[in-house]
């Protein structure tokens, strides 16, 4: 059979911050419902990669491609509602508005997007149910626990139905129980839904949930399935 082609790709990424050489023609592929880690020490471009595959940071050079469209000519405005719609984010500290109860967070992408409140606060509560936080829907931020709070901001990436999530050391702030229990509902409810995920992180146990790895090392890409 021959396998799906690639939902996102990059190839010869490069990008420097001033004499900093942050990725040096790191290449990458992913297709749907795939869960790819990406590993590396600190500093050695695997968040820059995971930025510029989310349009996020232009590359300096090279292509990346989404659905067949190339993501680096997208005019700033279109990666832009490409974040609202087509992807999702989870970061290591959830980085949830401290203002908004936890369903209202969770229901902000779809509010940002036209949905109309009651929809958007069922949606939003939908979610919180399947990552088992439902009951801390009128909580705000600050009166929930950090591994609480990371599975609303999970329950917030996946609330609009991404084709791809983008997933930044999502249990480096959490102890290992929360975040064994953040990773197994966040590749469940992904692999449910489709969504192709992009997991940046440093922890082999985190690592454990993908298909496959790809380690970053002084800027470049390798896939450790190819190099078996």
């Amino acid at each position: 059979m021959t396998p799906d082609p690639p939902l996102l790709a990059a190839a010869d990424l490069r990008k420097a911050y001033g004499p900093t050489t942050a990725l040096d023609g790191a290449e990458f592929a992913i297709r749907p419902g795939e869960i790819v880690a990406v590993m590396g020490p600190s500093g050695s471009g695997k968040s820059t990669l995971l930025h510029c595959l989310a349009g996020i940071v232009r590359p300096d050079s090279g292509r990346i491609l989404y659905g067949g469209r190339e993501l680096t000519a997208m005019p700033d405005a279109e990666r832009s509602t490409l974040r609202r719609t087509d992807f999702g984010f989870v970061f290591q500290f959830g980085q949830l508005v401290p203002e908004l109860t936890c369903a209202e967070n969770v229901a902000l992408p779809l509010r940002l997007n036209g949905v109309k409140r009651k929809e958007a606060e069922a949606r939003a509560m939908e979610w919180m149910a399947r990552l088992e936080v439902d009951d801390l829907g009128r909580k705000r931020p600050g009166e929930v626990s950090g591994g609480q709070g990371q599975r609303v901001a999970v329950a917030r990436s996946l609330v609009t139905g991404p084709r791809v999530l983008f997933a930044d050391e999502p249990t480096g702030a959490l102890d290992s129980l929360n975040g064994e229990r953040v990773m197994r509902l966040l590749t469940g409810a992904a692999r449910d839904t489709d969504a192709a995920v992009v997991l940046v992180t440093h922890e082999t146990r985190v690592a454990a949930y993908s298909d496959r790895e790809v380690v970053v090392r002084d800027g470049k890409a390798r896939d450790m399935e190819r190099a078996r």
